[in-house]
């Protein structure tokens, strides 16, 4: 778990079972969790449920090792921030670590959209229409914003593609977010892709 600070990141505790962690957040506050998926008693995908549904919650990365954890989409619905590869070097760990903490999510496109694949295979034509009937709640600029978040485009290259300042962007995304009772981008990313706006 990981508080803020201006001069730089601190590792406030660390967990062993996910049946800690609610513990430890409310003792130390932090602003990121890391959290590993495969944990004895709760695993990593009820104990970020838990977390994302308090109030003030920390935002939440989740660690994969990919091709092994079949259930990262469950915890990217239920509000975390992105996941992280296990193997990924440290550098980028708290540089992942760093964007989270600012708001933005950890995601590389291309990693997504297979993971999307790999994960999501059942289920879809329920989930297209599901998505469909909750993008239909976005007027034209918001459903042009939300497919670009869904692409992976940070706020500024969405100002340039959509001739639209950076304030209004963000003011587009939070209206997104309102709208339809999402916890952040990924959240938009995945209604996106779900309904079929990313093909």
């Amino acid at each position: 778990m990981l508080g803020g600070g201006s001069s730089g990141i601190e590792i406030v505790a660390e967990a062993s079972d996910g049946a800690e962690v609610a513990a430890l957040v409310d003792r130390h506050r932090p602003d990121v969790v890391l959290m590993d998926i495969r944990m004895p008693t709760v695993d990593g995908l009820a104990a970020t449920e838990q977390l994302r549904r308090r109030e003030e919650a920390p935002e939440v990365v989740i660690l994969t090792t990919f091709n092994a954890d079949e259930h990262v989409l469950r915890a990217l619905r239920a509000g975390a921030a992105g996941f992280v590869l296990k193997d990924t070097p440290p550098a980028e760990l708290v540089a992942a670590v760093r964007r989270v903490a600012a708001g933005e999510p950890v995601l590389s496109p291309v990693v997504t959209a297979q993971l999307i694949e790999h994960v999501a295979g059942s289920g879809r034509d329920g989930r297209r229409v599901r998505a469909g009937a909750l993008l239909d709640r976005l007027n034209d600029r918001e459903r042009e914003v939300a497919i670009a978040v869904g692409r992976g485009r940070s706020n500024a290259e969405i100002s340039a593609a959509l001739f639209m300042s950076v304030a209004t962007v963000k003011a587009h995304v939070s209206r997104i977010l309102t709208k339809l009772d999402l916890n952040n981008r990924v959240q938009i990313a995945l209604l996106a892709h779900d309904a079929g706006l990313l093909d």
